[in-house]
C-alpha cells in the first residue's frame, strides 16, 4: 500500500494530551467554516458535526437512519418492521449521538444535549415498537435510565444557568420518577436502590433544594415530624429553629 504524505495528525494533537479520567473535547472551526466538535481519544481523535448526524452523512438523503425509517413507517405503518440489519444501523448511529451528547455536556451546551438525548430515546422507543426480533426489541432498553439521567441533568443545568431553580428541581424530580417507572415496568423495582443514574439525580436534587428555601423547609418539616413521631424532641426543636432561621432569612 502506497504511503500518503501530509496526512499526519501529530500537529493537530500537539499540546492536547489524552486524559483517561476525563472527557477531553473542544470546539473548532472546520475548513467549511462551520463549528465542529473534536473528542480526544487514546490514539487520536474523532471529529463530529454539531448539527445533523455527527459524521455529516445523510443516509438515503435523510438526516439520519432514524428519520429514514420513521418516514418509511409513516408511508406504510401496517406492514412496517425493522429487521436485524435495520436495528444494527440504528444502534451504530445511536453510538455517534452518544459520543456527541457526552462531548456537548462537557462543553456545557445543554440545549443540544437535550436534543440528542431525546433523539436517542426516540430510537429506543422506535426499535422496541417495530423490531422483528425480540432480542433487538430489548437490546437498547438497558440504556434508557442513562439517557433519562443525561437528559435530566442537561435540562436541570440549562435552568440553573438561568437562575430558574424551581424548574430545574421539577426536571430532576420528573427524571427520577421516569427511571423508577422504568424499573417498575420491567418488574425490577429492586434495581432502583442501587441505580447509579438515580443516585446521581437524587444528589442533584439535594444540591438544588439547598438553593431553594421553600424546598429546604419542606424537607426540614418532614424531618421534624419524623423526630416528633420518634419522641426525639431535642432534634425536633433543632429542626424547628432551623426552619425559623431560613424563613427569617428569606423574608
Amino acid at each position: 500500500m502506497d504511503e500518503e504524505f501530509g496526512k499526519d495528525i501529530t500537529p493537530i494533537l500537539a499540546g492536547w494530551d489524552y486524559k483517561p479520567d476525563e472527557v477531553s473535547v473542544r470546539k473548532i472551526i472546520g475548513l467549511d467554516g462551520r463549528v465542529k466538535i473534536q473528542m480526544r481519544l487514546p490514539m487520536g481523535l474523532i471529529q463530529m458535526e454539531i448539527e445533523g448526524r455527527p459524521d455529516g452523512q445523510r443516509p438515503q438523503n435523510y438526516e439520519s437512519w432514524l428519520e429514514y425509517y420513521e418516514a418509511r413507517y409513516k408511508e406504510n405503518p401496517e406492514n412496517f418492521s425493522l429487521d436485524p440489519d435495520d436495528c444494527a444501523r440504528l444502534r451504530d448511529e445511536a453510538v455517534m449521538y452518544y459520543q456527541r451528547y457526552l462531548s456537548l455536556f462537557t462543553l456545557r451546551d445543554f440545549e443540544r444535549v437535550m436534543r440528542d438525548t431525546l433523539r436517542n430515546l426516540r430510537v429506543l422507543d422506535f426499535v422496541k415498537a417495530h423490531a422483528d426480533d425480540t432480542g433487538d426489541r430489548l437490546s437498547l432498553e438497558q440504556y434508557r435510565p442513562y439517557l433519562i439521567m443525561m437528559y435530566t441533568r442537561a435540562a436541570a443545568h440549562h435552568y440553573l444557568d438561568r437562575q430558574l431553580r424551581g424548574k430545574a428541581l421539577n426536571e430532576v424530580r420528573k427524571g427520577i420518577a421516569a427511571i423508577e417507572e422504568f424499573f417498575g415496568e420491567i418488574g425490577r423495582e429492586e434495581l432502583a436502590a442501587r441505580s447509579p443514574e438515580l443516585n446521581v439525580l437524587r444528589q442533584l436534587e439535594t444540591e438544588i433544594k439547598e438553593q431553594i428555601p421553600e424546598a429546604k423547609i419542606e424537607d426540614l418539616r418532614a424531618a421534624m415530624q419524623e423526630a416528633v413521631a420518634n419522641e426525639d424532641y431535642e432534634r425536633a426543636a433543632q429542626l424547628r429553629d432551623e426552619i425559623r432561621r431560613i424563613e427569617t432569612k428569606s423574608g
